[in-house]
């Protein structure tokens, strides 16, 4: 039994710069018959242009997958940390881009 566990394992790589990370603070969500591409996206305040960061193309199974896993991490975050503010469908409107912080004045 031991032997099959170990057979049905995978080995996943970690390398260095991918660990890091890549900040993303919006992500549009786009699908077609056969996949989901999920575009991550760094914007920041006073620029008219925002970058995709990252672009993880997914299977409507794996999807699901993403989707069922999110939920279940956000409801153990949230008996830890407390109840996430929720900005309600499509997110705030207009997008604040001031992060919070004071705004600058010429």
């Amino acid at each position: 039994m031991e032997e099959k566990q170990k057979k049905n394992q995978i080995s996943i790589e970690l390398k260095e710069d991918v660990a890091q990370g890549t900040y993303a603070n919006l992500a549009v969500i786009t699908h077609s018959t056969s996949e989901f591409v999920l575009d991550f996206v760094r914007v920041m305040p006073g620029l008219p242009k925002a970058e995709v960061k990252s672009r993880v193309i997914l299977t409507p199974e794996h999807a699901k997958r993403l989707l069922n896993a999110l939920k279940d991490n956000v409801a153990k975050f949230e008996n830890v940390h407390g109840k996430i503010k929720d900005p309600g469908p499509g997110g705030t409107p207009g997008m604040p881009m001031n992060f919070g912080g004071p705004t600058a004045q010429a």
